[in-house]
């Protein structure tokens, strides 16, 4: 018998709206910044600012500051967050928490401040910002979604045989997969906006354009790297939704 149409739809993750309203809005609102910075009355300031590839090399420095924090994020917290919920290790989870909670406490422009202090400037310094910063959403979420699985669903693999790590594999971490999800994907927009304040520890990014709009009363700079920070952040946002409709287990998903 062949599925029917409600049956299709459900099957179907990410609808065509979904995949095309969020990129059609990032375009036309780059397309009207451009328009607009064509049209502005730049002095030589602003231009030297954005001369030279400037603009694109801090996009690309911004990018790559997400990219690799994020990565760093990832195989750090979710390795420590299974870790601290197996029972060897879990009376050290309220620390490990109180930390990343005043990692995150901090301010950012302070933390980095003191990262300068203590390790100089450049991107390193930056870097290690902004991980510290990003940890604890993707932290939580992994203790979070670990701890909120079903124990008669753990005790019924254990009783099949399955080693610790095949519980772990195949029954834990896949039922965690949603929380987890939505740790990485705060950690990514947290990443974007902190990377910001990489200019100050000389990591460069977005918020080289930002700072020398504000310092120079340049208002066509500062509108250009806080347009390009949004956009970034959003399609980061789009992103990683996406990759939370297509990695979550099928078996988790609600049908009505």
């Amino acid at each position: 018998m062949p599925p029917s149409r409600s049956a299709a739809r459900q099957e179907r993750r990410i609808t065509w709206q979904k995949a095309t309203l969020l990129p059609v809005v990032l375009v036309v609102l780059l397309l009207v910044t451009w328009l607009w910075f064509r049209s502005a009355d730049l002095d030589s300031i602003s231009e030297n600012a954005i001369s030279g590839g400037q603009v694109w090399k801090a996009l690309r420095q911004h990018i790559t500051l997400t990219v690799i924090s994020t990565f760093f994020v990832l195989i750090i917290a979710i390795p420590l967050g299974i870790l601290l919920t197996r029972k060897a290790f879990r009376k050290a989870t309220p620390f490990a928490l109180t930390l990343a909670n005043m990692g995150q406490a901090t301010p950012a422009i302070g933390l980095l401040a003191l990262l300068v202090i203590w390790l100089g400037i450049g991107q390193k310094t930056a870097l290690i910002g902004i991980i510290i910063y990003a940890i604890l959403p993707v932290l939580s979420n992994t203790i979070a979604g670990l701890k909120a699985n079903d124990p008669t669903l753990l005790e019924a693999a254990r009783g099949i045989g399955m080693s610790p790590m095949g519980v772990l594999r195949k029954v834990e971490l896949p039922l965690a997969v949603p929380l987890i999800l939505a740790g990485v994907r705060t950690a990514l927009v947290l990443n974007v906006g902190t990377a910001t304040l990489a200019t100050f520890g000389g990591g460069g990014g977005l918020g080289v354009l930002i700072t020398t709009g504000i310092t120079n009363q340049r208002m066509p700079v500062l509108m250009l790297g806080s347009i390009l920070t949004i956009a970034l952040a959003l399609l980061v946002d789009w992103l990683a939704s996406l990759a939370e409709l297509l990695l979550r287990p099928r078996g988790l998903e609600v049908r009505s």
